[in-house]
């Protein structure tokens, strides 16, 4: 079964309101061809409500939404070509696998040998060839996903959009489905939207993806972008474990800033200087993994005293926190194998990090 060419998406400042409350405001993204693009962000920031604009289920009140270079907001669902997989998999309990597949095909009125045959490509596409003549009851969570999956492929649409469709399943099957999820996208090469609020899948799954907050896209970019170099504190603390260190700038220069943290310590890190002044108060993002803890005797003059005071064991990882100054606490991920010193309550360490790690953020 071969897909139809990938589709663009492109919205113009598309917004929704609910009586005052706007849902969704000023959104201005493009989703190439061929590109899984994921729409991340807490509940109520709006990513399904934008998913369903796209989709055809809502009107924008502001801005619009063109596929292909050609506006759809008037265009019906049933016409926008559009093949969308709910949370929950709205499969008919009293149909067999091969007839939920089939649902979509029977509806355009297709020939009962082309029925067949997409059906059988569709379920063979997400691996459940065989099962044909179970029911939805009969199959489990990961199987009644693929069977969603299977009847959105059959009908070959232009489009993919995937509504958290992962949330439902334990955490070892959902990160098996991310896997299977990935190479189906790619051999496809389908245009793919995909709603969630779990950061883990949006960074394994997407090629680009938007942070959304209270209804406005905060900050797009690929997942190692916004991962490695986050432009807000929402999108650091959100995506991933961040630390956030309170710093003043005391120098600008050439390669970057001088910052002062607690109990005086300078710091060199990256900084854009026309970006910043001296005396401006920022916040310094460290990720836990891309810091070092050593002996207090023992550490480089490039980081800072601190206290553990705490140790969790993870098997793969040791998981510290360590009290800088008076209270300030920060996360230390340190991997098992290989391991070093561990470190005890109360141990005087330094943390000691690369200046090119670390991102220095507005502090709102």
């Amino acid at each position: 079964m071969s897909p139809k060419l990938s589709s663009e998406v492109r919205l113009e400042g598309v917004g929704k309101r609910y009586g005052e409350i706007w849902a969704v405001r000023d959104v201005t993204l493009t989703i190439l061809p061929g590109e899984f693009f994921t729409l991340l962000g807490p509940s109520g920031c709006g990513k399904t409500t934008l998913l369903r604009m796209i989709a055809g289920f809502a009107r924008p009140d502001a801005g619009r939404i063109l596929v292909d270079g050609e506006p759809i907001d008037a265009v019906p669902p049933w016409k926008r070509d559009v093949g969308l997989v709910f949370q929950h998999y709205a499969l008919w309990p009293h149909l067999t696998v091969y007839e939920n597949v089939a649902f979509g095909l029977r509806e355009r009125r297709l020939p009962r040998a082309e029925i067949a045959e997409k059906v059988s490509a569709a379920l063979t596409q997400v691996g459940l060839e065989g099962l044909e003549a179970r029911r939805p009851s009969q199959l489990s969570g990961g199987q009644q996903q693929r069977v969603a999956l299977a009847r959105t492929l059959a009908v070959q649409p232009r489009l993919l959009l995937l509504d958290e469709p992962l949330s439902n399943l334990d955490a070892q099957l959902r990160a098996q489905m991310r896997i299977e999820l990935a190479r189906l996208q790619r051999d496809l090469a389908i245009t793919t939207i995909y709603v969630t609020h779990d950061q883990s899948e949006a960074l394994a799954l997407s090629n680009r993806v938007a942070v959304l907050q209270s209804g406005s896209v905060v900050e797009e970019g690929t997942p190692e972008d916004i991962y490695r170099r986050p432009r807000s504190r929402f999108a650091a603390e959100f995506v991933g474990a961040a630390n956030l260190l309170p710093v003043q700038v005391v120098e600008l220069r050439e390669t970057g800033v001088l910052v002062e943290a607690v109990g005086g310590v300078r710091l060199p890190v990256p900084g854009d200087p026309v970006r910043w002044r001296t005396g401006a108060r920022a916040l310094l993002c460290l990720r836990p993994e891309a810091l070092r803890i050593e002996e207090a005797t023992l550490g480089r003059e490039t980081g800072f005293f601190a206290t553990v005071a705490s140790r969790v064991f993870e098997g793969d990882r040791h998981i510290y926190e360590v009290k800088v100054g008076e209270g300030t606490l920060l996360r230390v991920e340190l991997p098992a194998l290989g391991e070093g010193r561990i470190f005890r309550l109360g141990d005087r360490v330094r943390v000691e990090f690369s200046a090119e790690s670390a991102v220095l953020l507005p502090q709102s």
